[in-house]
């Protein structure tokens, strides 16, 4: 997906938000905006906004000396999560469709996203847990991902967030264990997933867990390990969760499913679908990765 217009006033609240969390000096709040403008001066619109996130957070970690500005927020997120996990974890065993409860609950934990808000409070996440239970969801799309766990032998599953790492576990449990490898960033960016999350989250006690040799807020396979490129060319099936995934992978290859909440209008439009809305699709091959549907 290409970068729109639109994306540009995230990046500067993306750029001052990191900032803000790594230091108090205004100083380097001002370099850090004013470097983050000419960025996005000089960006080329063709590539998709996580490409631009990359920029931006490497500006960071060199103007504040801070390799990971969202530790503590990651690490208050997984603990929330795995606060609300036994609760949940009964609700998919007592549903009658515990693969697709499993999979609205990993869903809503795509609330947990500090690239489109700078503050996530607990009542929202508790508020996108009990609406993903309720919500409108593709039946279709949902069948159609069923049957392709079910037939593949290699799934790569696509972590997000810290946090929402923790809910996906609900979904990763409810598909063959001996088949299932999650992959999650190689080094901190944003408030995705990392190891650690996923050690946190309980994952590498269940099933395989990989990185991607990458710092992009989403997966740009060029920028991507060897090791990881060969996987994901090699895999049957991809489930890939969040936006900054579809943003990146939209038209890369048939075998990908997109689980995620639209959080934003460029986001909605590019789907067609409703801002907040729980969407599950299967990507087009044909579809131009740097285009709109």
């Amino acid at each position: 997906m290409r970068t729109y217009l639109e994306c540009v006033s995230c990046f500067v609240r993306q750029a001052l938000d990191a900032a803000r969390r790594t230091t108090s000096d205004p100083a380097v709040h001002q370099r850090v905006l004013r470097q983050t403008l000419r960025l996005a001066a000089e960006m080329p619109f063709d590539r998709p906004p996580p490409w631009m996130g990359q920029q931006i957070h490497r500006l960071l970690r060199e103007a504040t000396g801070s390799d990971d500005p969202y530790r503590q927020a990651k690490r208050e997120a997984n603990e929330l999560a795995l606060r609300l996990y036994p609760a949940l974890k009964q609700r998919v065993r007592e549903s009658a469709e515990p693969f697709e409860t499993a999979l609205r609950l990993a869903i809503a934990g795509n609330v947990i996203d500090l690239g489109v808000k700078s503050q996530l409070d607990d009542d929202e996440v508790h508020r996108a847990i009990d609406g993903a239970l309720t919500d409108t969801l593709d039946t279709g799309a949902l069948g159609d991902l069923r049957q392709a766990v079910r037939a593949a032998k290699d799934i790569l599953y696509l972590a997000d967030n810290a946090g929402e790492i923790v809910l996906d576990r609900l979904l990763i449990e409810e598909m063959p264990a001996d088949r299932v490898t999650v992959v999650v960033k190689g080094k901190p960016i944003i408030n995705d997933a990392t190891r650690e999350d996923a050690e946190a989250a309980g994952l590498t006690a269940l099933v395989r867990v990989i990185d991607n040799g990458s710092d992009v807020p989403g997966t740009i396979l060029e920028m991507c390990s060897a090791p990881f490129r060969d996987r994901f060319v090699r895999c049957d099936l991809v489930v890939s969760k969040g936006q900054g995934n579809y943003e990146t992978l939209g038209g890369v290859d048939g075998k990908v499913f997109f689980l995620l909440k639209a959080k934003c209008p460029v986001i909605a439009r590019d789907i067609r679908c409703r801002i907040g809305q729980m969407v599950i699709c299967r990507d087009d091959p044909n579809r131009d990765p740097a285009g709109s549907r």
